[in-house]
């Protein structure tokens, strides 16, 4: 098969779903190969334990596709958290090259660069359908990649867990007092603003949360949604979960490449990669809307209190994720220029879905 050829199946219209039925119909009729292609064996670090499926998986589609849609020419090997690095040092892996691309989350790193934090997801920020949005067709992708240059990495969106909940907690919190001196993992700019609002911040990889929950060590911690909170059985160590999970309306786990590595590759398979990627972002999120709705009532069929967060709470957290935006944006080039474009797409975008989504939504709700 000509290099044009294989181009044509896995590169046209990358950002509709007709892309991904055309993938699976060259896998089927075995057009997958071109010998003048090299064959490539990379290593993908994540920084998930595989006990998480849902989010490993979104790595392992990752790997999987690439190697169907190659015909088995490229293939990627994932490592869970702990196996070749820790899970919280994909990105440091991925930059130095110590292997050629990485599954995480962008906002683990707002040290190095708080703009990160818009990788994955803010507080009061974007939906899943709106943080896709602005990936794909409202400049986020541009304005992350041009973010990264910075690293030596390209980075595509594989994985969206949607809008997640709240956190758990062994005691109530009523008020803003009852997050003075509390001990919560809460990672990215939530962390922040929990920060300032009282709260004792810890950053902890996903396979070390229940420990720390359930010996004390941490009074509270947020991870993602039902489904993956009963896998690690949260729980267990914590009665009252809360909701919204403000600091985080819609995830986005990202696929990090090295850039050195990217520039060598032929473009056919910079183009599979990307697909590969696409896939694992829609696929994830679904999966997760599946999968919630009936842990949700497992939970709750098991003791736990389900509580939403005061209006008290909310409304100073907001104030705060505001004030540290103006912030960040004033001391730091690279955080203004992507939060200005962000601020504006999410405003128009809001205005939007307040006219169609959320109208709809508001009286199914109420019905």
């Amino acid at each position: 098969m000509k290099r044009r050829k294989m181009l044509s199946y896995v590169g046209i219209g990358t950002t509709t779903a007709t892309t991904l039925v055309a993938c699976n119909q060259t896998q089927e009729s075995g057009v997958v190969g071109d010998s003048s292609l090299p064959n490539l064996r990379w290593r993908m670090v994540t920084s998930w334990p595989k006990s998480l499926d849902t989010i490993f998986q979104g790595a392992q589609k990752v790997c999987d596709r690439v190697k169907a849609i190659t015909g088995g020419k490229f293939t990627i090997e994932p490592y869970a958290a702990g196996e070749i690095v820790p899970g919280l040092e994909v990105l440091d892996a991925v930059q130095n090259g110590t292997v050629e691309c990485g599954h995480t989350a962008s906002y683990y790193y707002v040290g190095k660069n708080p703009a990160l934090a818009f990788g994955t997801s803010v507080p009061f920020g974007l939906t899943a359908q709106q943080q896709n949005a602005w990936f794909y067709h409202g400049g986020g992708l541009e304005a992350m990649h041009q973010l990264y240059s910075d690293f030596n990495v390209i980075s595509f969106p594989a994985g969206n867990s949607g809008a997640q909940m709240g956190g758990w907690f062994k005691k109530e919190v009523k008020s803003l007092r009852d997050f003075n001196g509390l001990k919560m993992r809460i990672p990215g700019l939530g962390g922040k603003v929990m920060a300032r609002l009282g709260v004792n911040v810890q950053v902890l990889p996903g396979g070390e949360i229940f420990l720390a929950l359930d010996r004390g060590a941490i009074d509270a911690a947020e991870w993602v949604g039902p489904y993956d909170d009963e896998k690690l059985g949260l729980n267990k160590a914590a009665s009252y979960y809360y909701y919204p999970g403000w600091w985080e309306p819609g995830s986005t786990f990202e696929l990090q490449i090295n850039k050195s590595q990217w520039d060598k590759l032929p473009q056919e398979y910079q183009e599979v990669l990307k697909t590969a990627a696409m896939e694992a972002n829609l696929t994830m999120l679904s999966q997760y809307d599946a999968l919630n709705r009936q842990s949700l009532q497992s939970l709750i069929a098991s003791g736990t209190k389900l509580i939403p967060y005061s209006r008290e709470i909310l409304q100073a957290a907001q104030a705060a994720a505001l004030e540290i935006y103006q912030e960040n944006a004033s001391k730091d080039n690279s955080f203004r220029q992507i939060y200005e474009q962000w601020d504006e797409f999410r405003t128009s975008v809001s205005q939007w879905h307040k006219i169609n989504e959320l109208s709809f939504a508001n009286f199914v709700s109420q019905s």
